[in-house]
């Protein structure tokens, strides 16, 4: 029986890709900084993480694996939002996104790696906001950059240790993360719904063959793929245009 480690997954897209792997009949561990609620049967298991403190990670991971044994998947799905412009946002609110978003992730991914060898894909969630840094939610976009660039080091890395590492790069996603006062919200619209995204995290966890298991980055809808390949053509100046358009 595979399993999987997902955490943020008291709600939103955690818990959507927590349903979407009982489903499938996987073992689940869904770990939030708050208590996982839902109920989710004998295949789900439940535990309290702090993704910030790397004794945290070390623990909530032995004590999955205490039932599991090796690991197939870890989902580093939790993450925090600021809007508004940086110059008046709060210092506080602006560290706790950057140690949950970029800190967190990679304490994860550090304390994931030996449960992972020989085989385990470790699943990190980015954003189109990535795609072009993003007005209104600089800190925000910024830290997807960063988890997008750390996949690709890490996919690099960890190659010899047969670890494969993608991201999953999602427009705005009905979730509470979307109730923001963005420009981008009001063009573009929150089109996406969670369990669309658990269907990717799905198909990026379980590709098959050699060609498939080689792709990094995964879009969700049709529009954040065009944006991404969009800017990967793009020179910046147009690539600059295209962002004031949609989010300035």
């Amino acid at each position: 029986m595979r399993n999987i480690f997902i955490t943020g997954a008291a709600a939103g897209i955690g818990r959507a890709v927590a349903e979407r792997f009982l489903a499938e009949g996987w073992t689940v561990g869904a770990y939030d900084i708050v208590p996982v609620s839902w109920s989710g049967g004998e295949r789900l298991l439940t535990g309290l993480l702090d993704v910030r403190s790397a004794a945290s990670w070390d623990a909530a991971l032995a004590e999955f694996s205490a039932v599991v044994g090796r690991i197939d998947v870890v989902d580093n799905n939790a993450g925090v939002i600021v809007d508004g412009p940086l110059a008046s946002s709060d210092p506080a609110a602006v560290e706790r996104l950057l140690d949950v978003n970029c800190l967190g992730v990679t304490l994860g991914a550090r304390a994931a790696h030996p449960y992972l060898q020989g085989g385990g894909t470790l699943v990190n969630m980015s954003s189109a906001s990535a795609i072009h840094g993003q007005p209104q939610i600089a800190a925000y976009s910024a830290s997807k950059a960063y988890v997008s660039n750390l996949t690709e080091a890490l996919g690099l890395e960890w190659r010899k240790d047969r670890i494969r590492v993608v991201a999953v790069w999602p427009l705005w996603t009905r979730t509470a993360l979307a109730d923001v006062e963005v420009a981008s919200v009001r063009r573009l619209g929150v089109r996406i719904t969670p369990e669309q995204v658990a269907d990717v995290v799905w198909r990026a966890a379980t590709a098959e063959g050699r060609w498939a298991r080689g792709k990094v980055h995964y879009g969700v809808s049709a529009l954040d793929k065009a944006l991404y390949l969009g800017r990967s053509l793009a020179p910046d100046r147009v690539a600059r245009l295209l962002t004031r358009v949609l989010a300035g």
